[in-house]
């Protein structure tokens, strides 16, 4: 089967090696941002607040480090405002953390709100009107929302009829337009909220297990599966109403090796891969 190669994007410079990545992104501009703190967090008991930093790559290459104080989240997610400042959120929040789970820090690293989007976090991005896109795995049945960054609820998957919505596999937000590939059914969902004829659009998609995705123009990219299937991309062509499959390859690693543990994430025409020890990101771009 074809390879194809991912292109290295961004590095974390050596100097921030020795810390811990608690997580780490591609913001809607192109900037990969890395999470670090001190030391990895302990599994079970209390997190307290903890400082961190934040190590910002541009896609120029300049480098830029914000300073946090008192984060709460264990295990984060993580993206960038268009004003510059942060949101990090628990990705698993508890009853009385509720109202604690979002923490929005401006651009010197200090908190301004916080506010909770519901347990169960897969995916957390930011397009670039600001609002923030939440999808849920399969322990919070509350699909897709989208929120603005002082934690009102600005759009809901409720009612907009995307079928087997249990768990959102994937999910690709680029300018204010996500996309969506969830469990159970894995049809393509196209969500433009600002649109008032036929804000979702939903494909019927014969790929199942894929964990992130690539849209440009008429074409589609899946990435990943189930066994097997992790490294793999599928191609395909969007019609009306369908995605229609055209080729298969394998994802790998710049060097040609396959990536092992990742973090994944789509924005537009573009996939981004981080693999362990998660100090790189590599791009495949579908308009290419």
């Amino acid at each position: 089967m074809q390879k194809t190669a991912l292109i290295p994007y961004a590095h974390l410079p050596r100097a921030h090696h020795r810390r811990h990545v608690l997580t780490s992104t591609v913001d809607v501009f192109g900037a990969a941002h890395w999470l670090l703190a001190e030391r990895a967090p302990q599994r079970g008991g209390d997190v307290l607040p903890y400082d961190a930093l934040i190590v910002s790559v541009h896609p120029s290459g300049n480098v830029e480090l914000t300073e946090l104080s008192a984060v709460r989240a264990r295990w984060p997610r993580l993206d960038r405002l268009p004003d510059g400042g942060f949101v990090v959120a628990a990705s698993r929040a508890r009853r009385h953390e509720n109202a604690n789970q979002v923490q929005v820090f401006d651009a010197l690293g200090r908190e301004t709100s916080s506010f909770s989007v519901g347990d169960a976090i897969e995916h957390l991005l930011v397009d670039e009107s600001g609002h923030i896109w939440v999808g849920h795995f399969d322990e919070n049945p509350a699909g897709i929302r989208r929120w603005s960054a002082t934690g009102r609820l600005a759009w809901t998957s409720d009612g907009a009829h995307i079928p087997g919505l249990f768990d959102c596999y994937a999910l690709n937000v680029s300018r204010t337009t996500a996309w969506a590939c969830p469990y159970t059914d894995f049809p393509l969902v196209e969500i433009r909220p600002d649109r008032t004829a036929q804000p979702v659009r939903v494909r019927s998609n014969r790929v199942r297990g894929a964990k992130a995705l690539a849209v440009h123009g008429d074409r589609v990219t899946f990435y990943g599966g189930y066994g097997e299937r992790q490294d793999r991309l599928a191609h395909g062509e969007l019609t009306e109403t369908s995605v229609e499959p055209t080729e298969v390859s394998v994802l790998t690693l710049p060097n040609g090796l396959a990536p092992g543990r990742r973090r994944v994430v789509g924005r537009g025409s573009r996939i981004y891969v981080q693999a362990e020890p998660f100090t790189a990101w590599g791009v495949f771009d579908l308009s290419s």
